[in-house]
């Protein structure tokens, strides 16, 4: 049974670094592997030959990423971050959390690759609990184990390219 493919929120520059990461492994690094391969390929045995194994095995895991890479592009949708204040897709979020101020990026976990914040899923507890929320409310949310934890909304800002 095919796995259901689901809507990727991604920012623009985000898009644009995955979609230059496909265009490179569909391309150069492609190519590079398959004259690895040749090469190793000419040098005799195959059944005893590192280089030719290594080479496969690169070219297998290279194939995997163009495929995840081709399904994230075409399931893609461009965010538009809420305005300041507000909390949403796309937000820098400062949080105070036991006495404690740390700030993260609202969104899928693919945003990373465009930001050196780092990521909240809004499917994750703290995530579903902030979505939303505006600078200055706490919040509380429950952990997998079932304790309750309040945050507080420090700043919410749309993510800057």
């Amino acid at each position: 049974m095919a796995e259901e493919e689901k809507t990727i929120l991604l920012t623009q520059e985000a898009y644009d670094k995955m979609k230059q990461e496909l265009e490179y492994r569909e391309g150069q690094y492609r190519d590079e592997i398959t004259e690895r391969i040749a090469a190793a390929r000419a040098e005799g045995d195959l059944s005893e030959n590192g280089g030719y194994q290594a080479a496969r095995e690169e070219q297998g895991k290279n194939e995997g990423r163009i495929n995840e890479l081709t399904v994230k592009l075409r399931n893609a949708k461009i965010l538009q971050a809420p305005k300041a204040g507000t909390v949403g897709n796309g937000s820098v979020v400062t949080l105070e959390l036991a006495g404690k101020e740390m700030t993260y990026v609202l969104g899928s976990r693919d945003i990373a690759v465009a930001t050196d914040y780092d990521v909240i899923s809004p499917e994750s507890p703290i995530g579903a609990a902030i979505m939303g929320a505006k600078a200055g409310d706490t919040v509380t949310y429950a952990t997998p184990t079932g304790r309750r934890i309040s945050v507080t909304i420090k700043d919410a800002e749309p993510l800057k390219a």
